[in-house]
């Protein structure tokens, strides 16, 4: 039986993917639940893995290359005797002399959302390493069975590659990626047995990022496709924006006596948020033709910006309910996971409520757009020290940032709004030390 492989739908978002690369080559031996290829969707890179046991027969679409969902990618043969036949069905010739196991040769590459399935972590005793590390593994020819993982739950990342690269040596730069399959020439002389010369001693190569040149058109990513197809759907919605001052001089504080158990500011504004949206639902609510979507969870998403270009939104699910110091580590492992394209669909579409902090750039304000499916975002600028007059008239010196909230006018009214910001700088001005209880 010859199985047609689709281009697998990896989220909800998801209209077209990119082949990463092919873990598997034409004519190779697939097992049930191992590894075929790496998927870029628009969030993140997937290590898809195969439902069913037989032969890559032909790759359809190969690496580099994008597909959308559903279109087929490769086709899998059941049995050796069939790999020919597929061939012929993929639309690539069968090899002359129709051996049971044909060299590898792919002109492009394929899976079915039927015939694969998605796993961000391996375990089942193998080695979980993430696409980049493997690709960097075949090109300076690193054993990653030689390296122990310093990523999150022992994973292998790009930087334990290029750090057991100094020790190998470096792979030969392909210039090219297809190579035409064409009979091996005779050998002019027989090959010695003795080993290879050595190669010189030089450092493994770095590999440098692309870099535009001035002139130069750019083509998106697929996390900047997505972020446009985002915004606008967003610009269909009719929104307002309403500001507020908060005060926090006790939160700044506070941040300063828990920082070194591992806190982080991020997750005090998130747990601030997910409090005050207890009291305030229809922030956390969001606009259904059928009329409002209320959510039973609070799951606080925040915006990250990505290497390379796009953002991604890591949520914090039901952010009300965990205490500050889980919460912290929490965002710190989704941090870490989203920087090298390992969340999860549900870790980064499940938010209800959005904040955008840009503080850490000395921003003092600016306006957030709304994203898709919720209902409010909130736009976060820096804490600085302002001269204010108390309500005596007295002069003094407070630590203040300005918040901005855009909200869908649809379900979200002024009112709504400006009382969601009051509550929230009552929480951080009088009693943020309930956000560690």
């Amino acid at each position: 039986m010859i199985r047609e492989v689709f281009m697998p739908a990896l989220s909800s978002t998801m209209t077209e993917g990119k082949i990463v690369s092919w873990v598997k080559s034409a004519g190779d031996k697939v097992e049930k639940g191992e590894t075929v290829v790496v998927v870029e969707s628009d969030k993140a890179d997937m290590d898809v893995e195969s439902f069913y046991e037989g032969y890559l027969a032909i790759i359809i679409v190969p690496a580099g290359e994008v597909a959308p969902v559903g279109a087929a990618i490769a086709l899998v043969a059941e049995t050796e005797a069939e790999i020919a036949a597929a061939q012929q069905q993929g639309g690539a010739a069968p090899s002359a002399a129709a051996a049971p196991a044909p060299s590898p040769a792919p002109v492009s590459a394929a899976t079915s959302s039927a015939g694969l399935q998605q796993n961000v972590s391996r375990q089942n005793g193998r080695s979980v390493v993430s696409p980049r590390a493997r690709k960097l593994a075949k090109e300076f020819k690193v054993d990653l069975n030689s390296i122990k993982g310093s990523g999150p739950n022992g994973r292998i990342v790009a930087e334990d590659v290029e750090a057991a690269a100094g020790k190998a040596q470096p792979a030969p730069v392909k210039q090219s990626v297809t190579v035409p399959a064409a009979p091996a020439p005779a050998p002019s002389a027989p090959s010695a047995p003795s080993a290879p010369a050595p190669a010189p001693a030089k450092p493994a190569p770095t590999p440098v990022p692309a870099v535009a040149v001035s002139g130069q058109r750019v083509p998106m990513n697929a996390l900047q496709n997505a972020v446009v197809r985002n915004m606008e759907a967003s610009l269909s919605v009719p929104s307002f924006r309403v500001g507020y001052t908060i005060t926090t001089d006790k939160l700044d504080t506070l941040y300063k006596q828990i920082k070194s158990k591992g806190v982080t500011m991020t997750a005090m504004l998130a747990k601030a948020v997910a409090v005050t949206l207890q009291k305030h639902p229809l922030l956390n609510a969001c606009y259904v033709e059928s009329g409002i979507q209320h959510r039973a969870d609070i799951n606080v998403a925040v915006a990250v910006a990505m290497d390379g270009g796009g953002l991604i939104t890591p949520v914090l699910q039901n952010a009300d309910r965990l205490d500050i110091y889980s919460l912290s580590r929490t965002w710190k492992d989704l941090v870490d996971r989203a920087r090298t394209k390992q969340l999860k669909p549900d870790e980064y579409s499940t938010g209800t409520f959005t904040l955008s902090n840009l503080g850490m750039y000395g921003v003092d304000k600016f306006d957030a757009i709304l994203p898709p499916n919720q209902g409010s975002i909130l736009a976060i600028g820096s804490s600085r020290q302002q001269v204010v007059a108390n309500e005596e008239g007295l002069m003094g010196v407070k630590r203040q940032m300005q918040v901005n909230i855009t909200c869908d006018h649809r379900i979200i009214y002024g009112a709504d709004a400006a009382s969601f910001l009051q509550d929230l700088a009552k929480l951080i001005e009088t009693n943020p030390q309930s956000l560690t209880l």
